[in-house]
């Protein structure tokens, strides 16, 4: 089982290229805070994380409200504002403006991106795409609670070289729009952020913690393939060491010190996040989701599931339905 893939299927990753920017120095523009526009760039999800990728020129990208520096983005960099952070991207370091609200709208009529020619001023000339990746961050998004505000992706990479050359190839084709050019510019974002999280994973130090880390831990990522390949499995902490090849007390104090929390913690966690994609889907009874996840009774999965999400599994369908409607 690869994990990483899981949980981006499970929390339904899926990427839109919003902006195709041509800025002249000096320019500025700012990107509000996840929070105020997923509901008008990607309704179908509750989180949107945020990318730029420099095409052409330079910019630097930098968190509002961060003491963190901003970053310097050369051709073929990418940034990923994962935590959805309002953000900035300048044609120099430490310049905001007040954004747009109004932009962040998915078109009536029409294709994306939204192509912003003669941007700023007149000096030197920056290209860069801007765009989002939607995904469900509730119940359990290890991914999201896992990756640094700001990640910076840089072209020298074999991850930004293939990036880079795809969204060129894609943002080219657009001149003359063809059949299926939105899909190829969402994939491609799709892909650029898995590389880069991929990228982010080779360069933790060795004593790093965290799910990330723990999915290049030789016993730890061994429990967390056998819990995502079979989640409705009885797992107990006899069963997962067997599969980390650990005893049982170092089995359990290895994964607690990588990951953070116990095991079966874990495995609640994520048995909720599964049972919350299955309710949203309405195709089953709450009974037969909770057999499917793993949960012993529909009882105890209705007193898991408040635990953990806040509201019962009737509660969290009956929302999901109103959304549709």
């Amino acid at each position: 089982m690869d994990v990483l893939s899981d949980v981006l299927r499970e929390v339904r990753l899926t990427g839109v290229v919003y902006f195709d920017v041509h800025a002249g120095a000096p320019w500025v523009a700012t990107t509000p805070g996840a929070s105020s526009i997923c509901a008008g760039v990607m309704p179908e999800f509750d989180h949107v994380i945020g990318f730029h990728i420099v095409l052409d020129g330079r910019g630097w990208a930098q968190l509002a409200d961060s003491p963190q520096p901003a970053i310097c983005l050369d051709a073929g960099d990418a940034v990923i504002i994962a935590g959805g952070h309002g953000h900035s991207m300048s044609s120099e370091p430490g310049k905001h403006v007040a954004p747009n609200l109004e932009l962040y709208r998915r078109p009536a009529s029409g294709t994306l991106p939204f192509v912003l020619h003669e941007f700023g001023g007149g000096g030197e000339k920056t290209r860069f795409v801007c765009g989002f990746l939607g995904c469900d961050a509730r119940p359990y998004n290890p991914v999201l609670e896992a990756l640094p505000p700001l990640l910076h992706v840089r072209r020298s990479s074999a991850a930004g070289v293939l990036t880079f050359d795809l969204m060129r190839i894609a943002l080219e084709e657009s001149r003359q729009p063809r059949a299926g050019g939105e899909t190829i510019l969402a994939k491609i974002s799709e892909l650029m952020f898995l590389h880069a999280v991929r990228q982010h994973i080779d360069s933790l130090p060795a004593q790093s913690t965290g799910w990330l880390a723990a999915l290049r831990d030789r016993h730890v990522s061994a429990a967390l393939r056998a819990m995502h390949a079979r989640p409705a499995q009885s797992w107990t902490l006899d069963t997962l060491a067997n599969e980390a090849n650990l005893s049982r007390t170092a089995f359990s104090l290895r994964f607690s010190e990588v990951m953070g929390m116990p095991a079966i913690q874990y495995l609640s966690k994520w048995r909720a996040q599964l049972a919350a994609g299955l309710l949203d889907r309405q195709g089953l009874s709450i009974a037969q989701i909770a057999a499917k996840v793993g949960f012993g009774s529909e009882a105890a999965f209705n007193r898991a599931f408040k635990r953990l999400v806040g509201v019962p599994p009737g509660a969290w369908r009956e929302r999901s339905r109103r959304n549709l409607e």
